[in-house]
């Protein structure tokens, strides 16, 4: 299915029958949607798409919040003027690389090293941040929250996602072969909550994408990262009985958190 995402007001004739998009998604402000009501109603009386807006080809506004400052106010400049998001994104990726650096990870990376991680954690904690709420509602803008490496935060995540690579690394195993010739017993309480979260993965996609809400996927990948967490500290991988499967499923939940990744426009990290 092709899906277009459009950010202006153009007409979508052009898009319908040239480029012959099934799905296109206007994404502005909630105070837009009177607009777009009328705009979409005006589109089926003319014929150019049909009565019922679950058939395709379809279209439908995406409206969004506001960014909030911290005195609850339009998140702008001091001088009132509106943030630019490549300064919003410059700011994070310089802040993350300060905090790279305090943890000491300057003298372990070489400079390029430490210059693409301090990106991917800084820009995804910006992306993290915007879309983890309900896009409907408005929210605060905050650096140091966007930035904490505990809670639900794109730097937890990316911490948690590089942990668990760590973990296989660490086992000195080779994982391709594992996934040919092991299996998986999830025997323990917390193994059994982890694989049946991991199952849920692909309903949560379809939900996110038939209502439009990043959030949901966002709110999936933090709980399976609390369930990652869970089993990890009441059940011991590296060196265990159980090692093999569990080794196992330790990479099924840093392939779905990818996954996650992928779809929310955030580069995973590998070692932190």
């Amino acid at each position: 299915m092709d899906c277009l995402l459009v950010l202006n007001f153009a007409w979508p004739r052009y898009r319908l029958n040239e480029e012959k998009a099934e799905w296109i998604i206007y994404v502005t402000d909630v105070g837009q949607q009177q607009h777009f009501n009328m705009f979409f109603k005006a589109a089926r009386k003319a014929g150019w798409l049909p009565d019922n807006d679950k058939t395709y080809p379809r279209v439908n506004h995406v409206g969004f919040g506001l960014v909030l400052g911290e005195d609850g106010k339009r998140f702008r400049t001091r001088a009132t003027d509106v943030v630019r998001l490549v300064d919003l994104l410059d700011e994070a990726k310089t802040r993350s690389k300060l905090a790279l650096i305090e943890r000491g990870k300057d003298k372990e990376w070489t400079p390029e090293e430490l210059d693409q991680t301090a990106e991917a954690v800084g820009y995804g904690a910006v992306k993290y941040a915007d879309l983890k709420n309900n896009r409907l509602t408005n929210y605060t803008f905050s650096f140091d929250q966007m930035l904490n490496d505990k809670g639900n935060t794109a730097v937890y995540l990316l911490y948690a996602h590089a942990r668990i690579c760590s973990i296989i690394r660490k086992s000195g195993k080779d994982i391709d072969e594992l996934k040919k010739t092991g299996k998986l017993a999830l025997d323990h309480a917390d193994e059994r909550a982890l694989g049946l979260h991991l199952l849920r993965f692909a309903e949560t996609v379809e939900e996110a994408c038939t209502n439009l809400l990043p959030s949901v996927l966002c709110e999936y990948l933090y709980n399976l990262s609390e369930h990652f967490t869970r089993f990890y500290s009441n059940c011991q991988v590296n060196g265990s009985p159980e090692e093999t499967s569990r080794l196992l499923l330790c990479e099924a939940t840093a392939i779905v958190m990818r996954k996650c990744f992928h779809l929310l426009g955030i580069t995973p990290v590998y070692k932190i």
